[in-house]
Parts: C-alpha cells; sequence; structure tokens
C-alpha cells in the first residue's frame, strides 16, 4: 500500500467517526451502516452502486460496513452492473486481444444481471474472500481475485470467466 493509499484509508476512517452522530439523526439506529457508505462513497467517489439487483446491493453494503467497522477494512467497488451494451463492447474489444477471453458475452454476464461486483483494493477483496459466504457474496474465478457474484450457494469456482462447469 502506497503512502497516499494509507492516508486516504486513515481519512475515511477518521471522517466515517466524524460523521457517525450525522448519520444517527439521519438514520437512527443504522448510523455505524449510513456512515460507512458516506465515508466510504468519499474514499471511493467514482464507485456506482445502481443497478446491483437488492439482494446484492444489501449484502454488499452489509458486507463492507461489518469490514470497517470490525476489523478496519476497507471494500470499494471498481465494477457492478453494466448494461448490455457496455458488456458487448468489453466482450469484443477482449475477443480481439490475443491469449484466453476473460470477458463473457452479455448473455452470461453477472454484471449485466447486477449480481457481480469487482472489488477493490486486494486487501478489501481478500477480506470478501475470507468472510464473503456470509452474505451470499462469492469469488468465482481463480484468475481474477475482484471478482465476486451474489450466490444463494457457494458456486463452484471456475479456472476463468467461460469455462465449462464440471457436471457432477
Amino acid at each position: 500500500m502506497t503512502t497516499r493509499e494509507r492516508a486516504m484509508e486513515l481519512a475515511a476512517k477518521a471522517l466515517a467517526r466524524v460523521l457517525l452522530p450525522f448519520a444517527h439523526l439521519n438514520a437512527p439506529g443504522h448510523a455505524r451502516h449510513v456512515a460507512c457508505q458516506w465515508a466510504l462513497g468519499m474514499r471511493f467517489p467514482k464507485e456506482d452502486l445502481t443497478g446491483l439487483t437488492p439482494a446484492t446491493y444489501a449484502a454488499f453494503t452489509t458486507a463492507r460496513t461489518e469490514a470497517f467497522w470490525k476489523d478496519g477494512q476497507l471494500i470499494g467497488l471498481t465494477s457492478g452492473h453494466r448494461d448490455a451494451a457496455v458488456q458487448h463492447r468489453m466482450y469484443i474489444e477482449d475477443l480481439q486481444r490475443p491469449g484466453l477471453t476473460t470477458v463473457l458475452h452479455p448473455a452470461e454476464s453477472e454484471h449485466v444481471r447486477g449480481t457481480a461486483m469487482d472489488i477493490r483494493p486486494r486487501e478489501g477483496a481478500q477480506w470478501l474472500e475470507d468472510n464473503g459466504a456470509r452474505y451470499n457474496l462469492y469469488r468465482t474465478y481463480d484468475n481474477e481475485w475482484w471478482h465476486f457474484e451474489y450466490r444463494l450457494r457457494r458456486p463452484e469456482r471456475l479456472p476463468y470467466p467461460g469455462a465449462v462447469r464440471a457436471y457432477r
């Protein structure tokens, strides 16, 4: 972690504590959750949680609230829901690169369904890998430490996006 990233982390943690009384006025009984979301929204200003299914949104924000207050871990979202056109553009661009295709067609992508999230930083993704099952959030690909999906049951982990699932 760079000095700048560490400073940003400390600032977010301090900000959440400063915002706690205001969050209590805004949402009695849920102040820690609200203050956490406000502080992380300022720490990760470009993240966009819109388009996530309600269950995915609730699971993600609840998990990151626990990570924040219980373990001091910040979890941000690099990418969540993508509309089919954006996913299709990414898919076509990926097909034109040499090597293994790693972007799924829109019909196969959980990002399009609003149940997949790309997480940052790596430490936050590790926290989610270790604790996410409590929230039905699972890492689904061996080669993508950042990719998590909301699932009601633990999915079979695949080596990479597009790999064929084993049938049992």
